[in-house]
């Protein structure tokens, strides 16, 4: 299936490893002029060479305002943003007694102010070509808080809100707006957590863990041409993980 993203310019964040780096794969795949960010260093341009001379751009998305100084500049080089991924590394670990106001700020930052940030400075080129894809990369702590993960669990259930309500704002102008939960998947985040196979196929009735390549098929395909009627959904991507429905 052709997914219409030849010469679409898509931006990336967080891309240099993981699950931002096999969606910028699947998209660069697909034809799409690629981006990509992550707080810089070797590992930032060994992924833009690996994926086929990506533009590579340093960013730190903890602080403030770089997110919109991202777009901006990826814009300006690329002649527009038609796709944005936003995917921001997972904060820390703690119980909610033990975390400090400080970790709670650079939590919110990175979690929360990067994404409103990185969407409100693409949408006005989006909504004037009548055209845009943004897809946020969050996590099954949206909808199910997952132990030790306070502030993962407390920030990213409002992207799934700010997820429907901006995507109702903008659909009008062939804008549209997605997020995808990425349950457990084969990561460096993952072994930094201390969640093996081992530990946690048990857990997961697929009985194992999940695939970065299956979530980047996901967000390639909330991007392309054929998605346009899909917006303002939450998709869970973890061989059957949430308990819910």
């Amino acid at each position: 299936m052709d997914f219409g993203l030849k010469g679409r310019r898509a931006l990336v964040m967080g891309a240099s490893a993981g699950l931002g780096y096999s969606i910028a794969q699947t998209l660069g795949k697909e034809g799409a002029t690629l981006a990509i960010c992550s707080r810089g260093g070797d590992k930032l341009e060994r992924a833009a060479k690996e994926l086929g001379a990506a533009m590579a751009v340093p960013c730190d998305l903890t602080q403030p305002g770089a997110a919109r100084r991202l777009v901006e500049d990826v814009a300006a080089k690329l002649g527009g943003v038609d796709v944005l991924v936003v995917n921001t590394g997972g904060p820390p670990a703690g119980g909610f007694e033990s975390l400090t106001a400080e970790q709670w700020q650079v939590g919110f930052q990175s979690l929360w102010m990067a994404a409103v940030d990185g969407i409100q400075a693409a949408l006005p080129g989006m909504k004037e070509r009548k055209w845009g894809r943004v897809v946020l990369v969050t996590s099954l702590a949206a909808r199910e808080a997952m132990p030790n993960l306070t502030i993962s669990n407390g920030l990213r259930a409002g992207l799934l809100g700010l997820v429907k309500t901006v995507s109702n704002e903008v659909a009008q102008y062939g804008v549209t707006i997605n997020a995808v939960l990425p349950g457990f998947h084969a990561t460096e985040r993952m072994t930094q957590l201390g969640l093996t196979d081992e530990k946690v196929a048990p857990q997961i009735p697929a009985r194992r863990l999940g695939r970065p390549e299956e979530l980047a098929a996901l967000a390639a395909f909330l991007s392309s041409e054929q998605a346009s009627y899909i917006t303002g959904q939450s998709i869970a991507v973890d061989g059957g993980a949430q308990r819910g429905f």
